[in-house]
């Protein structure tokens, strides 16, 4: 073998380990981010919020707006109320209605946004139905509850606040229940 044969060898190998590691260090940074996010308790969607201050501020109202999305997934999704005055302080609960128009089992996840965006670190939730993946059969309807309070250390100049949730559909879920015979994806 040449010694331009063998350098090229070299450059060959190295590209293929380098090409390798780019690709094993993508595939595990969603896992390492989610754990780091877990450790910090940054980000953290899938618990409930602790509530450390319980004194209810009487002397303000804020306007909570309901909001709610489905991502290209089969189903219908709303909020049994549009909207709540709320005391800081004070424990609510309202109620989001689902169900899935498809002829197949499906799985989605709740993901909650809140504008202004700052206002989210303020509305915590002690029940959500965003903590899980919700499964529904076939025609299927929910009616789920969130209990959350406004955290009395909301900045004064928060008088509303937007709460939105969207779903995803869980991927691979509905595959899997259609290739068992559950029906088709078409």
């Amino acid at each position: 073998m040449t010694a331009l044969a063998v350098e090229n060898r070299r450059v060959l190998v190295r590209l293929v380990i380098g090409a390798v590691a780019m690709f094993g260090f993508g595939f595990l940074l969603v896992p390492f981010y989610e754990k780091i996010c877990e450790v910090t308790g940054i980000n953290n969607l899938l618990k409930p919020d602790v509530v450390a201050n319980t004194q209810v501020d009487a002397s303000r109202e804020v306007l909570v707006l309901f909001d709610a999305n489905v991502h290209d997934m089969p189903w219908t999704f709303r909020p049994l109320q549009r909207s709540v005055s709320v005391h800081p302080g004070e424990l609510q609960t309202i109620a989001y209605e689902i169900t899935n128009t498809r002829d197949v089992p499906v799985t989605g996840q709740a993901v909650p946004s809140y504008g202004p965006q700052r206002a989210g670190q303020f509305f915590l939730k002690m029940e959500c139905f965003c903590f899980t993946q919700q499964t529904l059969a076939p025609g299927e309807s929910r009616t789920m509850p969130v209990a959350f309070v406004l955290d009395p250390t909301l900045p004064v100049d928060v008088e509303a606040i937007t709460v939105s949730y969207t779903f995803f559909e869980v991927a691979g879920r509905r595959v899997q229940a259609a290739s068992t015979g559950a029906g088709s994806d078409s």
